[in-house]
């Protein structure tokens, strides 16, 4: 099931991350998942009850195609 924000507070919410960029709904591999994704990162951050949870410890980083996180092994 898709997430839906409101189009006002979706340019509102941004990634925590220091870069603080915008965030999409849905991720690359599954755009109806409950997830929001950073545009800049790529950090996917759940959302749990139609609540994103927008904490670093939360997020799944991305990963390159051979299975490692991006920014390292």
């Amino acid at each position: 099931m898709a997430v839906t924000f409101d189009a006002q507070l979706l340019e509102i919410l941004a990634c925590p991350s220091p870069d603080h960029a915008p965030l999409r709904t849905g991720t690359t591999a599954d755009p109806e998942a409950d997830a929001l994704t950073c545009t800049e990162c790529g950090r996917v951050y759940p959302v749990r009850d139609g609540i994103p949870v927008l904490l670093l410890d939360e997020a799944t980083e991305p990963t390159t195609p051979d299975g490692a996180h991006a920014d390292g092994p």
